[in-house]
């Protein structure tokens, strides 16, 4: 896999945001639903490589600096996912990050969201969900407005999380890949 350091062209401060099975970090604590890292723990050996390689490559391709980036935010950009096989195996990849983080490999903030909050950040940002409300016997719909306000949350959260110091991506990372610019130069 063709490698170089980060170059000023590259994004360094990108978050991923993904949705994944629930678990209790110990008892009597709140579910953990929602995970989200440095975009460099995409690079972590312990991450599906090269699969992690290629999705840190897409989280950091356009500038989004100190952004929060859903993993179905990827998904909307993959043309509804049509485009994740010429990517990589996200769920394998966003399975192995839970396990980094849960292991203490990587620094993460570990979100139990709610129904609602969750389900906005795992669909497109154009998408709605509908939910029953039982009280007043009709469904509300949720749409991009509610989950800009979600993520507006999280980005919060995060913000004061990393005030003194970013997430810590893991030891031994390598280089990410390098993209040709347009002049055919590689990226340093």
């Amino acid at each position: 896999m063709p490698q170089t350091e980060a170059g000023p062209a590259r994004n360094q401060s990108v978050y991923l945001l993904f949705a994944h099975e629930p678990y209790y970090p110990s008892p009597a604590t709140q579910e953990i639903n929602t995970t989200i890292v440095a975009a460099a723990s995409l690079l972590h050996p312990h991450v599906c490589q090269p699969d992690g390689a290629r999705i840190h490559d897409l989280l950091t391709q356009q500038p989004r600096p100190g952004e929060v980036v859903p993993l179905s935010t990827l998904t909307h950009e993959l043309d509804g996912g049509a485009g994740w096989p010429a990517v990589g195996d996200w769920e394998r990849v966003t399975n192995d990050l839970v396990r980094l983080v849960r292991a203490g490999h990587c620094d993460a903030l570990s979100l139990g969201l709610s129904e609602i909050g969750r389900a906005l950040v795992c669909v497109g940002p154009a998408s709605h969900v509908r939910a029953y409300d039982a009280a007043a016997g009709d469904f509300i719909t949720y749409g991009p407005t509610e989950r800009a306000a979600v993520l507006a949350d999280i980005r919060t959260l995060l913000a004061g999380l990393v005030t003194e110091r970013d997430l810590w991506p893991g030891d031994g990372l390598p280089a990410p890949l390098t993209r040709p610019t347009r002049t055919g130069q590689k990226l340093k």
